[in-house]
């Protein structure tokens, strides 16, 4: 196992050292060896999907080698939490808070990106939205128990004060361009290596470079306060206070050695603000603090937002009825049923069932014949189904006292660097991402919502964009088959543009607030409601009869069935998003026509074209 699993192994002199360890979440397993049996202990709080690799391994290694092996967990998950979500899901909101909070305060600062009170308003807000996050993912939605709602509290606030005072230490530094460098550096190269899934279970390169950026010393924190009492946790600390303080130490500087002036987009400084004695300083300063509290206002509700639609969303998947084959008949489906709800289909023959799993009908079929009984799943339909179903009929045959073989079949198999079957989730954000923002940062460089070429304008970059994500994530990263390059460029491309479209027609309409409104509809509430890679069996009934009426699930199954399934399932996912693109493209052609066109200002568009430029984990 050693030299085929990659492990890094440590030897303990005895099991209660082993356990020890285990239990200050040191450890992703280990194997304990007796003389007439084993034990393997896995710790499922460290990382959910390290147990669906290690113990099927080990297990069918001992099998082979004729060893009994007994299975011990330590650090068991919670029902609310069966799949290691809301150790994730909690980072979100708490990045999203910090970077809003600076960037959202030096805008209505007038760009002043560092004056001698930045640092206390951040830390302040910052306790806010910690116990905003708090209360609506700890008490409200139920994602962990109240019993850690006090330990977690004083995490949340240093996460989000490290976040915020480094990006308003680097705003301090480089001006405007601080906005774009802290987006880049602790959301587009900082999120990937905060390692939600398990910080071993990254590429190397992003392992290291992780270890340097907030969020996976934020990811870490969290973890071991939610599961292993706090243990083992100093480095973390330490790391998110350096970037605390460092971040105030360069807002004092600024603030006080440096003139209070507002900066342009190169950090040179503009007409200074009037003295403190001018008549009109009072207006001014009055006006500022208002700006100031709307920009936090604003900042608290988006926190909110994201700390509640995506962790209701998919803290505790559950399938509801997940669509099922069955092939002559067993007790075995009638046991598994008590645990797991399934919309059963009967077939005549496994190859028909198998037919409906390549047309993908179903997520997988019990085949029945001559007393034995075969659980066909399939991987490339969803991450979890597979695992579900094979412990739920698992589970039944024992009780039945039932004989039963698990098989996996797939009509086109993953790709061997996407073995959970992730990618097109993850490929989805930069989609919609890149939708928004070039209609936003279009409206930002022309001063204008709309005009004569705008639509050919976003198609042209969706054609462009679309290209470069499928080549990226075809060929430079081997995210999926390289059969499908090609059928996979107009798919990326539509979604680009329709939300593209979108954002547009909604700029037009409300102007700048437009983009928040579009990160609100396709972000907020479209990409939780995609189902994702698990499937839409495992979101709750608010967010599976949601999906279907925004761009993000049609886009999400429209990328994923024309890849592993031959475009079978699609149609209505098609229709929906040339339905989208249509009325955007006849809706806004008729605003340009019939609507006089008044000019944005720079600073509002630029605000709102920042305000979100991130998407979450599946």
């Amino acid at each position: 196992m050693a030299s085929r699993a990659g492990l890094d192994l440590t030897s303990y002199p005895d099991e209660s050292a082993v356990m020890a360890a285990a239990d200050r979440g040191e450890l992703y397993g280990a194997y304990v060896t007796e003389a007439s049996s084993d034990t393997l202990v896995v710790v499922p709080a460290k990382s959910f999907f390290a147990q669906t690799e290690l113990e099927p391994a080990f297990l069918a290694a001992a099998h082979k080698l004729g060893r009994p092996v007994t299975v011990r967990e330590v650090a068991p998950l919670a029902a609310s939490d069966p799949v290691g979500a809301v150790t994730s899901l909690l980072l979100l909101p708490l990045l999203i808070g910090g970077y809003l909070a600076a960037v959202l305060v030096f805008k209505a600062a007038h760009g002043v990106a560092a004056a001698p009170w930045r640092a206390a308003i951040l830390i302040g807000y910052a306790l806010v939205g910690a116990l905003l996050t708090d209360l609506i993912a700890g008490l409200g939605i139920g994602a962990y128990s109240s019993s850690h709602f006090w330990p977690l509290l004083p995490c949340f606030w240093l996460i989000t004060s490290a976040v915020a005072l480094a990006a308003a230490a680097l705003q301090a530094l480089v001006g405007k361009l601080g906005t774009l460098l802290v987006a880049v550096l602790f959301i587009v190269i900082g999120g990937p290596p905060a390692g939600g899934l398990g910080t071993y279970l990254l590429p190397v390169y992003w392992r290291n470079i992780g270890v340097l950026l907030p969020p996976q010393s934020a990811v870490t924190l969290i973890n071991h306060v939610l599961h292993f009492d706090g243990n083992d946790i100093s480095t973390p600390l330490i790391v998110l206070f350096l970037y605390a303080a460092a971040g105030t130490a360069v807002i004092a500087w600024f603030g006080r050695i440096r003139p209070d002036r507002p900066t342009t987009g190169t950090g040179d400084p503009q007409t200074p603000s009037p003295p403190p004695g001018d008549a009109a300083a009072t207006p001014n300063r009055r006006r500022a603090v208002i700006g100031m509290l709307v920009a936090l206002g604003l900042c608290a509700v988006m926190q909110s937002l994201f700390a509640t639609t995506y962790m209701s969303a998919g803290h505790a998947p559950k399938a509801s009825n997940l669509p099922f084959g069955t092939v002559g008949s067993s007790p075995l489906l009638a046991a598994a049923e008590k645990n797991i709800s399934l919309k059963v289909t009967q077939y005549p023959d496994e190859a028909a069932a198998k037919t409906a799993m390549d047309e993908a009908r179903i997520y997988g079929a019990l085949v029945s014949s001559g007393g034995s009984n075969t659980l066909v799943v399939v991987p490339s339909m969803s991450d979890l189904a597979p695992l579900d179903l094979a412990v739920h009929f698992e589970e039944a045959a024992r009780s039945t006292g039932q004989k039963l073989m698990v098989q996996q079949y797939a009509p086109l198999p993953l790709a061997p660097k996407d073995p959970f079957g992730l990618v097109q989730a993850l490929m989805l954000v930069p989609l919609l991402i890149g939708g928004y923002m070039s209609s936003t940062l279009l409206m930002a460089a022309t001063g204008k919502a709309a005009g004569r070429w705008r639509a050919a304008q976003l198609a042209g970059f969706a054609v462009v964009s679309g290209l470069v994500i499928d080549l990226i994530v075809c060929y430079w990263l081997d995210g999926f088959p390289s059969s499908k390059f090609w059928i996979t460029w107009p798919i990326c491309s539509l979604i680009v543009a329709v939300v593209a479209f979108v954002a547009a027609v909604l700029q037009k309409l409300l102007g700048p607030i437009g983009t928040l409104v579009t990160v609100v509809l396709m972000i907020l509430l479209g990409n939780p409601s995609s189902g994702g890679a698990s499937g839409v069996p495992y979101l709750p009934d608010f967010w599976r009869d949601l999906g279907p009426y925004l761009p993000p699930r049609n886009g999400y199954i429209l990328l994923h069935h024309t890849i592993y399934f031959d475009g079978h399932g699609t149609s209505q996912a098609l229709i929906n998003l040339l339905i989208y693109l249509g009325v955007g493209t006849a809706v806004l052609i008729v605003l340009d026509l019939r609507r006089t066109e008044a000019t944005v200002p720079t600073d509002a568009t630029e605000a709102a074209a920042v305000s979100v430029p991130i998407g979450a984990v599946p």
